[in-house]
């Protein structure tokens, strides 16, 4: 009886390194300036495909509670049932469906994006992964960045104002900006 043989595919797999870990974000503020927050409360697994980056993959998540923006009465705004609502929607995850080289040494990756119990698909343009290198204490990592846009009400989130002199006061766009460290499981 002959036997096929196996092939084992050569993954990596890479913990997201919390403590060397942000996710950012930008939407306008009044129509005239952006007003930055950050979320630090990163969690997330990368499998790294060995020959073949577009079989990799990443599954992430984001405890929205860690949310700031260096004004605590928004942050409280932020946390709140008008916005990201925490009692009810407490993390953001996502998760890849498609890795793809995007021709400038990084990556576009697809994926379905969570945010206040709305998927939709979304594409952040990614860069990196950097080269393996030591840490001190003999752990191995490996960083990227990664960013992309969203319009917000996609996500539930429609809370806004009118301004006196027309216009509202928070934009629906918003750039996510993530700087992220993993560390070889």
């Amino acid at each position: 009886m002959a036997t096929t043989p196996t092939t084992s595919v050569a993954t990596t797999t890479w913990k997201l390194d919390p403590a060397h870990s942000h996710a950012e974000f930008k939407v306008k503020h009044m129509m005239i300036s952006n007003v930055r927050g950050s979320f630090s409360g990163l969690s997330g697994v990368l499998v790294e495909h060995a020959t073949d980056a577009t079989l990799s993959s990443i599954d992430a998540s984001i405890d929205v509670s860690t949310i700031t923006t260096g004004d605590e009465q928004r942050d409280g705004h932020l946390k709140g049932p008008e916005f990201f609502d925490i009692e009810k929607f407490p993390t953001m995850s996502f998760k890849s469906t498609k890795v793809q080289p995007n021709g400038d040494g990084g990556y576009s990756v697809t994926g379905d994006l969570t945010i206040h119990g709305q998927t939709r698909q979304q594409t952040f343009v990614v860069d990196g992964p950097s080269a393996p290198a030591k840490d001190p204490w003999g752990n191995t990592k490996i960083g990227l960045s990664a960013t992309t846009k969203i319009n917000r009400k996609d996500y539930g989130l429609n809370w806004n104002a009118a301004l006196e002199t027309g216009g509202i006061l928070v934009g629906e766009d918003v750039t996510i900006t993530l700087e992220v460290q993993f560390v070889k499981a």
